[in-house]
């Protein structure tokens, strides 16, 4: 299993980002895909999770009406669009899978996925 973040960057206040992951090594549909961001010294924060299969969405309240996550089954990619960025979203995001055929599980629970991306920065500038 592969996952490979990108689109992070450098941007303003009130700016967005479109984050993309890209899966490889898997069958997509039996996995669910997780959005997590870190800050140094500080425990990863789930803030997002798809089921490509069903097509279920999941945020965290501190990215809710935010952020919108995707998937593009034909290309094993999920996205996350990002708007209204602020500093408080600076961080490092990754992206990580576990399988899933509509079994039960904690989405924005970090220790619920197996698999992880390397990561991706992203910096909210004031």
């Amino acid at each position: 299993v592969q996952l490979v973040e990108s689109g992070g960057g450098l941007v303003q206040v009130g700016g967005s980002l479109k984050l993309a992951c890209v899966g490889s090594g898997f069958t997509f549909d039996d996995h669910a895909i997780g959005w997590f961001r870190q800050v140094a010294g500080e425990e990863p924060e789930g803030i997002s999770s798809i089921s490509p299969s069903d097509g279920g969405r999941y945020y965290s309240d501190s990215v809710k009406g935010r952020f919108t996550v995707s998937s593009d089954n034909a290309k094993n990619t999920v996205y996350l669009q990002m708007t209204n960025l602020k500093p408080e979203d600076t961080a490092v995001y990754s992206c990580a899978a576990r399988y899933y055929r509509g079994n039960y599980y904690n989405r924005l629970r970090p220790s619920e996925y197996d698999s992880w991306g390397q990561g991706t920065q992203v910096t909210v500038s004031s």
